[in-house]
């Protein structure tokens, strides 16, 4: 790893130079709403994780257009309700694995729901949810999946559940739903974001090395995944790259983020050849109000590890009970 783009104090003043597209809050207000019309209700049962701490209960929920989406609901056992909550959204190819895999919230008192993400959970994780739609031509991963029209992408769908996820969890039991905070680690950090974006109940939100941020730069930057699969796509559909970027800008979280209304936390890491520092910046310097931030100069896409751990489990503490 080395550094490779902008210096820091460039990357304090750097904004994303394309435009948001015309009608993007239009575009995300019309798809919430399909997808809350849908219907269906949010499902909770009592699992057996042998688990000695923790109430584990497997979730389903309605996500984009009502279709089912899994999670896991973890409460601190013995411990007095209603708890303030933190969903946990995963990274590229990760899905909500096994209970016991992801205790980090709950062991510090959090409710915690571990939303599984749509069609991966098989790469470095397991999944337990479809993504019953199809795609036009597209490169192998999910990141040019529909890049024919706004309405197709996957990555739609994908911040949609996150959304509904928000709807879900202040309806569970054992949650506080004035407390809800969204956190996520690179696509998990993209999805926290844009759910603190879109649904005014979020009270706080905090990403690591958050994906989806200045995609189009991001992927003229590196050709490691997933934007190494939007460079890809395009060497070979020669002459779209317009086209397909307009088109991902309604997912670029630097155009959601000035919606974000809550406290915020980032974590960068300065040698992050997966998700480039400088469109990052582009999100977090679009935000209203400046976030809790973390800059490590040494280091990738893992940008703090536990140590940013650490810290935002003490800040979300403070800010939440």
């Amino acid at each position: 790893m080395a550094l490779f783009d902008l210096p820091l104090d460039q990357l304090h003043t750097y904004r994303n130079p394309r435009p948001a597209p015309a009608g993007l809050e239009d575009f995300w207000d019309r798809t919430l709403s399909e997808a809350r019309s849908a219907g269906a209700e949010v499902e909770c049962l009592p699992t057996s994780s042998g688990l000695m701490t923790v109430d584990a209960y497997d979730v389903t929920f309605p996500g984009f257009a009502g279709e089912p989406v899994k999670a896991w609901w973890l409460l601190p056992r013995g411990v007095p309700g209603p708890r303030p909550a933190v969903i946990e959204m995963l990274g590229y190819g990760g899905g909500r694995g096994l209970v016991h895999e992801r205790l980090h919230w709950v062991s510090h008192g959090f409710a915690q729901l571990v939303m599984d993400t749509r069609g991966q959970g098989s790469t470095w994780n397991t999944g337990a949810t479809a993504d019953p739609h199809g795609s036009g031509p597209a490169a192998p991963g999910m990141l040019t999946r529909g890049v024919d029209h706004p309405g197709h992408l996957y990555f739609r769908r994908l911040i949609a559940d996150a959304v509904r996820a928000v709807d879900a969890v202040r309806h569970l039991p054992g949650a506080d739903p004035d407390r809800i905070a969204t956190v996520g680690h690179s696509q998990g950090g993209a999805l926290a974001l844009a759910a603190a974006a879109l649904h005014p109940q979020v009270a706080a939100t905090a990403a690591r090395a958050p994906f989806l941020c200045g995609i189009a730069r991001a992927a003229s930057l590196t050709d490691l995944p997933p934007y190494g699969e939007l460079a890809g796509y395009l060497s070979v559909h020669r002459g779209m790259a317009e086209q397909v970027l307009s088109v991902l800008e309604h997912i670029d979280i630097s155009h959601l983020a000035p919606r974000i209304a809550c406290p915020a936390w980032v974590s960068v890491g300065l040698m992050d050849a997966t998700c480039p520092p400088s469109g990052i910046f582009g999100a977090i310097n679009a935000l209203p109000t400046a976030p809790e931030l973390r800059v490590w100069p040494w280091n990738g896409h893992e940008a703090g590890g536990a140590d940013d751990d650490a810290h935002l489990a003490a800040w979300l503490t403070d800010l939440l009970t």
